[in-house]
């Protein structure tokens, strides 16, 4: 995240070679073959859009220049967060310490899902999701 913090070189770098450094860290962060050769075209359409790589990388960017100020950081409507326990970008301990500005939440960790959850397991992500909502 601090890289993204330099003017134009991560755009850059994530650019080059027709974006192989998204699609080695999708490939390198998620289960073997969570990604088909399909998917990241998919992702190489998208990330060519104009000005789509840098919004993405400004969101980075935005978290540490910008802090929100609320009067009440307190979530109060109910709350189901579902981590990957493989996430190597976030630590599990993020999402248990956002439980104490939550009124009614709950964490739901699967074993074999990195950062990638939706799409290495997108069924069971899909259950508990109708689940939730279906009782919220």
């Amino acid at each position: 995240m601090f890289f993204f913090q330099i003017p134009f070189l991560p755009e850059a770098l994530f650019s080059a070679n027709h974006f192989q450094m998204g699609t080695s860290t999708l490939e390198r962060s998620s289960r073997a073959g969570t990604f088909t050769s399909e998917d990241f075209a998919q992702y190489r359409a998208a990330w060519s859009e104009p000005g789509a790589v840098t919004a993405m990388i400004d969101w980075y960017r935005a978290a540490f220049r910008y802090r929100a100020h609320f009067a009440d950081r307190n979530v109060r409507v109910p709350t189901r967060i579902l981590w990957g326990e493989r996430d190597r970008f976030l630590a599990f301990e993020m999402a248990e310490a956002s439980l104490r500005y939550c009124a009614d939440a709950e964490v739901i960790s699967l074993p074999e899902a990195s950062h990638w959850l939706q799409h290495e397991q997108p069924a069971r992500v899909s259950e508990l999701l109708i689940e939730f909502f279906q009782r919220s």
